[in-house]
């Protein structure tokens, strides 16, 4: 027999005062995502608010409703002085699942959404207007990919990869674009300056033009010689230890799940928070992570 799917909140959405709608944390400038503050009160000023509020009615207080998902959001209504939003009305006081199941935009998936909006008519000066960028970065972030070969692209569009990581991805020739990709995948690291020191560890013939990148931190050929090989000795470490990292990183992610289901049932999460709150909060900041 198939079980039943509940809906986790009502099917039909509300328009609720801003002022009836009660934040359960404060936005603070010192908040990991702040940065993104200015671009959803640029958003909501230029195309209103897209993503409904999740909000659950507060008990013994009636037209009150507790703010689950979108404190960023309600903090720029009410920055911009709006008196109403658009909501869905959760079944459960549960925050920490919305919060969970969030997918952060990487920038080669805002690069394919700013090339489609462009393709539909929408001017940069637009985009920038709604996003609250530079318009120059606008059109930087549409030539983002020139160059990069596709696979690499495919390997890394769903990776919080910097834009300037992406650029040296030009340096190299597209087998070692692939390569320097499943590198980056392989050790987590998708900054820019990880990115660099794969480009110097690169050989000259996997280089566009087959010329070594210039440098201008003082270092010499014989140590660029040298990091080469030691790049290429960490390259080989590094599949050497796949398997054994691969297997290490099921039973990390099992065990993740595991608190995730545990956090997931009411009456586990009512016990904590009764009893061992701090243990909650580990196991909250746990299961929020999103890799191992």
């Amino acid at each position: 027999m198939k079980a039943m799917l509940r809906p986790a909140f009502e099917l039909d959405g509300i328009t609720l005062p801003v002022s009836s709608i009660h934040p359960i944390r404060q936005i603070k400038p010192s908040d990991h995502a702040f940065g993104k503050y200015r671009s959803v009160v640029a958003s909501i000023r230029e195309v209103g608010l897209i993503e409904p509020l999740i909000v659950h009615p507060q008990k013994g207080s009636r037209g009150v409703y507790l703010l689950l998902d979108g404190h960023m959001r309600l903090k720029a209504l009410n920055e911009l002085g709006r008196t109403e939003a658009f909501c869905l009305v959760a079944k459960d006081d549960d925050a920490f699942t919305y919060n969970d199941k969030v997918n952060r935009l990487s920038i080669i998936q805002e690069h394919a959404m700013i090339v489609r909006a462009i393709d539909n008519g929408v001017t940069p000066d637009q985009i920038s207007k709604a996003l609250n960028i530079d318009p120059a970065k606008v059109r930087s972030r549409v030539n983002l990919l020139d160059g990069i070969d596709a696979e690499a692209v495919d390997i890394l569009k769903d990776k919080p990869i910097a834009a300037a990581a992406l650029r040296l991805f030009r340096k190299a020739k597209p087998v070692r674009q692939i390569d320097m990709a499943h590198l980056m995948v392989s050790g987590s690291n998708y900054t820019a300056a990880y990115a660099e020191a794969l480009v110097i560890g690169t050989p000259a013939d996997l280089l566009l033009g087959g010329s070594k990148v210039k440098k201008t931190h003082g270092i010499s050929e014989e140590e660029i010689s040298r990091m080469e090989k030691e790049m290429e000795a960490l390259e080989r470490d590094y599949r050497l230890y796949q398997d054994q990292f691969g297997e290490n990183s099921l039973h990390l992610n099992a065990a993740q799940r595991y608190v995730k289901r545990l956090l997931e049932n009411t009456k586990i999460k009512r016990f904590f928070t009764n009893r061992y709150p701090e243990l909650l909060e580990e196991f909250q900041e746990l299961a929020a992570l999103e890799s191992l």
